[in-house]
């Protein structure tokens, strides 16, 4: 069987540096080196090769089916663990029947953070989360407050994982060769098992100041509220509705979240 083209559709760009896979697939050994391992992605199985090897159950999941299909002739072993769907789509409570693991993978560009919210949504299964984004991304999944980069990728992610910037690749090793750098990054669950807050309001605060960054939070908050349940003057009186929103730590954005529901239970009330 000839190899498979990258499709342009598909944001691929297959990995061709052997080490730099092998480094890849290794990071999924910390800190949960006994648990089952689901590779998004793997196209021709650049690191799939190495990630078969360890001794560990191992499942992919790859929407092209000509990927697919290179994967069933090369890698016999995995003929009943090669899953051809779209990862985003998938209930990954029936992947290891409900039981915990960790996801790895050389990510689509164009579908990362996609990927990690559907992580987020299953956040209690997957106590490690490692692989290969855009470089830009991964910058953004790892800054902190007060940086340009931080935004709703590094909040939500950072609200429930300790997040690794491991290590930077360049362009060349890919073909086709991107058109930006890539990064290697580790997301391993943090202590934190309840927010303090409605995790579905948390979301709705966060995107809803972050998608007008440049304002400060008594404007991009009043977007939550409408003209039948307006929020008190009270609400945007206080001191924190003058910040904006990359200024805020996680704790901020939960005590920020409790102060929008107490305004939204008054208005229904």
């Amino acid at each position: 069987m000839k190899q498979v083209r990258p499709k342009k559709n598909l944001g691929q760009h297959f990995l061709t540096d052997l080490n730099i896979a092998k480094r890849i697939a290794d990071t999924v050994d910390e800190p949960f080196a006994e648990l089952p391992v689901l590779e998004v992605g793997p196209g021709m199985g650049v690191m799939t090769q190495y990630l078969v090897e360890k001794p560990r159950p191992l499942k992919v999941v790859e929407i092209d089916r000509e990927s697919v299909a290179w994967l069933q002739e090369h890698f016999p072993r995995l003929q009943d663990q090669i899953i051809g769907g779209d990862f985003l789509r998938m209930d990954l409570r029936e992947v290891f029947d409900g039981k915990p693991f960790v996801l790895t993978g050389n990510y689509p560009y164009d579908i990362s953070s996609q990927i990690f919210f559907h992580m987020l949504d299953f956040k209690d299964l997957i106590p490690c989360c490692t692989g290969m984004i855009q470089h830009e991304v991964a910058l953004r999944i790892a800054s902190q407050p007060g940086t340009k980069q931080y935004g709703i990728l590094s909040v939500m992610i950072q609200a429930w994982y300790d997040v690794e910037y491991l290590f930077t690749v360049e362009p060349g090793v890919f073909n086709p060769p991107p058109k930006v750098q890539s990064a290697v990054i580790r997301m391993t669950r943090n202590s934190v098992t309840d927010l303090g807050c409605d995790e579905q309001l948390f979301r709705r605060v966060v995107k809803a100041v972050f998608n007008q960054r440049r304002k400060m939070l008594r404007v991009s908050l009043r977007q939550l509220f409408n003209g039948d349940h307006p929020a008190s003057p009270s609400f945007f009186e206080n001191p924190m509705m003058t910040r904006r929103p990359e200024q805020l730590s996680i704790p901020e954005f939960v005590s920020l979240t409790n102060l929008v529901a107490e305004q939204l239970s008054v208005g229904s009330a």
